[in-house]
This record gives C-alpha cells, sequence and structure tokens, in this order.
C-alpha cells in the first residue's frame, strides 16, 4: 500500500470514530432532555428548610418573627399591608375582628388569600381558653372556664375539652390557640388569672393543662402555654402596668414551673413568655425582655425545643417603661423567637423597622434571626399550617358536641 492509499485510509477511519461520537454525544444529551409531559408526570420536590432559607430576604425573614393585630372586620389597606409588604408571620383576632360565623369565615378566607404571595402560611390565633376569655362568635356554646375543669381532676374531661376548642378553631380555619393557662392561682388578689386557671396546685394545673394542650395538639391545632414563668402570683394587671413578683428560682422550681416542665415534657410546641418583673432572678428586665429568663431558664435549665412568643408588646407593662421598638430587639436578642404586636398598625411597622435596623446595624445577627425562622418553619410544617379558604363550619354539630360533653361531666 503506498503512503498517499494509508493516508486516505487513516482518515476514513478517523472520521467514522469521530462521526460516532458526536452521535452518542448528541444521543445522551437528547435522553437528557425530559419530554415535558414528564414534567408534569414526575413534580419536584419542595424545597428544604435551609433551600427555602435560603431563598428568604431579610425582610421576609423578620415578618415571621412578628404576630400582629389587625383592626376591623375585614380585610383593610393595613391587613393587606402587614402580610405583603411586611410579610407578617401571624395574626392574632380579638373580639373586635368578631361579628359573626359568616363575617369570621370571609375574614380568615381573606386573610390566607392575601398570604399568597408568601413562602411561608399563615399562623391566625386567637385566646380561646373556654369561659371568659373567647373569641368565637355568639353562636358557638362555649366551653367551660378552667377552674371548672381542674374541679372534675379528670384527664379525659380536659382532653376532650382540648379537643373542641381545638376542632371549633379548626372549623373557622384558624390555626392557633393561645392556650392553655398553665398559671397557679396562688395570689387570690390576682385581678388577671382568677378562673382562667385551672386550681390553686401544681398538680392540679400541670395534669388538666397538659391535657387540655393534647387535645388541642390532636386537631392539627397550635396550643400556646402561657405565661411562663407564671402569672399567678401576681397583684397587678400586666395589661396596665408592669406587676413585681419577689419570687426567687428555688420558688419557682418549686411551685410555678412545675406545670410548664411537664407541658415540656410532653412536646409542647409554644409558650408564651409573659411581663413580670422577677427582682430575684433579673432585676433590670421583665421575663419577656430577659436573657437570664427566656435563654438560661427556659432554654438551657428546662429543656424547651419549641417556639418562645412574647406576650402582647403593646401592653402597658412594656410601653410604659420601654420605647417598643427597642424592646422587640431586646425581646430577640434575650431568646423570643416571636414577638407579638397585638395592637396598632402603625406599632406593627414600628417593631419590623426596628428589627430590620438592628440587623442591617448587626446588633441582631442574621444567625439568630435565622434560627428563629427555621424553628417556626419546621413548626408550621408539624402543623400542617395551609392558606385553603375556610368552608362555613356545621355550628349545630360544634355545638351538640360541647353541650354533650358538659352534661356528662359538669351536670350531673
Amino acid at each position: 500500500m503506498n503512503r498517499f492509499v494509508r493516508v486516505i485510509v487513516w482518515l476514513s477511519v478517523s472520521l467514522l470514530l469521530v462521526t460516532g461520537c458526536i452521535k452518542q454525544s448528541s444521543d445522551s444529551n437528547h435522553a437528557a432532555q425530559p419530554h415535558p409531559s414528564d414534567l408534569h408526570a414526575t413534580p419536584s420536590a419542595p424545597p428544604t428548610d435551609i433551600e427555602l432559607l435560603q431563598r428568604m430576604t431579610v425582610d421576609e425573614k423578620i415578618g415571621q418573627l412578628i404576630i400582629a393585630g389587625i383592626d376591623g372586620y375585614e380585610v383593610n389597606l393595613h391587613s393587606r399591608e402587614l402580610i405583603e409588604t411586611y410579610h407578617v408571620g401571624g395574626l392574632i383576632l380579638y373580639q373586635t375582628n368578631v361579628k359573626s360565623t359568616s363575617q369570621l369565615v370571609e375574614l380568615v378566607s381573606a386573610l390566607k388569600g392575601a398570604n399568597a404571595g408568601n413562602k411561608l402560611p399563615l399562623w391566625i390565633g386567637v385566646d380561646e381558653e373556654g369561659g371568659k376569655v373567647t373569641r368565637l362568635p355568639n353562636e358557638i356554646v362555649k366551653t367551660p372556664a378552667n377552674i371548672e375543669i381542674g374541679k372534675t381532676n379528670s384527664n379525659e374531661f380536659a382532653f376532650r375539652v382540648g379537643s373542641l376548642l381545638g376542632q371549633e378553631l379548626k372549623a373557622f380555619g384558624l390555626n392557633v390557640d393561645f392556650a392553655p393557662v398553665l398559671d397557679i392561682n396562688s395570689n387570690p388578689n390576682n385581678p388577671v388569672i382568677g378562673d382562667r386557671s385551672f386550681g390553686t396546685r401544681a398538680s392540679i394545673v400541670s395534669s388538666m393543662g397538659v391535657q387540655t394542650m393534647k387535645g388541642i395538639q390532636a386537631q392539627h391545632v397550635m396550643p400556646v402555654v402561657k405565661h411562663f414563668p407564671g402569672h399567678g402570683d401576681t397583684s397587678v394587671d400586666s395589661h396596665v402596668g408592669l406587676p413585681v413578683v419577689q419570687n426567687d428560682l428555688a420558688r419557682l422550681r418549686k411551685l410555678e414551673l412545675v406545670p410548664f416542665a411537664e407541658a415540656f415534657k410532653q412536646d409542647a410546641d409554644a409558650v408564651m413568655v409573659a411581663h413580670i418583673l422577677l427582682p430575684k432572678v433579673d432585676a433590670q428586665n421583665p421575663a419577656s425582655l430577659s436573657k437570664k429568663i427566656m435563654t438560661d431558664l427556659l432554654r438551657q435549665e428546662m429543656g424547651f425545643q419549641g417556639i418562645v412568643i412574647t406576650d402582647d408588646m403593646t401592653m402597658g407593662a412594656i410601653v410604659k417603661n420601654n420605647e417598643l421598638g427597642e424592646a422587640a430587639v431586646k425581646s430577640v436578642l434575650a431568646g423570643a423567637n416571636v414577638v407579638m404586636v397585638g395592637h396598632d398598625y402603625n406599632k406593627v411597622v414600628t417593631v419590623f423597622n426596628a428589627l430590620r435596623n438592628a440587623v442591617q446595624e448587626k446588633r441582631i445577627p442574621m444567625e439568630t434571626i435565622n434560627q428563629s425562622v427555621v424553628r417556626i418553619m419546621k413548626i408550621k410544617q408539624k402543623y400542617q399550617v395551609k392558606d385553603d379558604a375556610v368552608r362555613t363550619p356545621d355550628i349545630e354539630q360544634l355545638n351538640t358536641a360541647v353541650q354533650q360533653l358538659l352534661s356528662k361531666y359538669l351536670h350531673k
């Protein structure tokens, strides 16, 4: 074979090899491209907590640390801005937001609809303790005050009352109950607790409170046990002023903390911290602003792993003694995951801006914000919180269940 022929053969073989490689590569690339129908057949997995956190802006994260109150019976400009602009993680409704079953259903559905553009679903909660502390429409037959449950000393009754509370809230599309009260009614002159407590003994409050909590949880509604570290021995209403309680840690561990310790052992997911000053524990700061109480005592000593929520920061105990925005910053730095601002749109904005400024100035580490947001994500997932529209509840069925329960345990 002469040199010319050898060159032609070599070029031909090389061309075949290259063509084959190109075809194989093309086939591989073609196989890697999913058919449009495959995109619908195999949806992508939902983002992990970390992936979702990375997608959130700083404003969205800060909003999750706020539970806000709103004005009126329907969604207005301010309530829409709190959700869409400030991305608040939750709302608390009061009696001033509720006038009837149909109105409440429309309001809750509209609030959830307004949250459609946010990355996390909306908490919507009420103080539904039973007795005189109730937020549901008047058409609903009320459950008894906690003191009546405590008198029965029946775990089954307490659980079933909690379950009914959960059913009622769920029926209206609500997903948080700021209850049960775990305060021990140790001071007969207490102006704010009274029959909201299950009793005067730690054992009764522990057993009845925990069972009520479990009943609420059973309906996929998040209970928030309150008012840590115990509001039962106060003589001042914290809505008006700052209560001062001269109990030391030894006394708290022996009495006031007992029901909370039991609730934490039984998987409490959220606790509300009170605006009370305990000079023998922290002489400078009320519990809701105290690192010694929220971090050292609640987190480290008692091992609580859930969400720490402040009582309403617009109460007299705080605003008469502190600048509101600075108090919110101090609370987050001390260990609060969620700051409640129960009244006044402008006060919610004040708190949001104060937290954002503190993050920008690096007074609040971004890691502190991220840790709280991840805790909030996990709890919202656990309770299957969704922004679905609400159907009109069967009031007759709910009332019949309450009446039957009361007839069995209280009206013998």
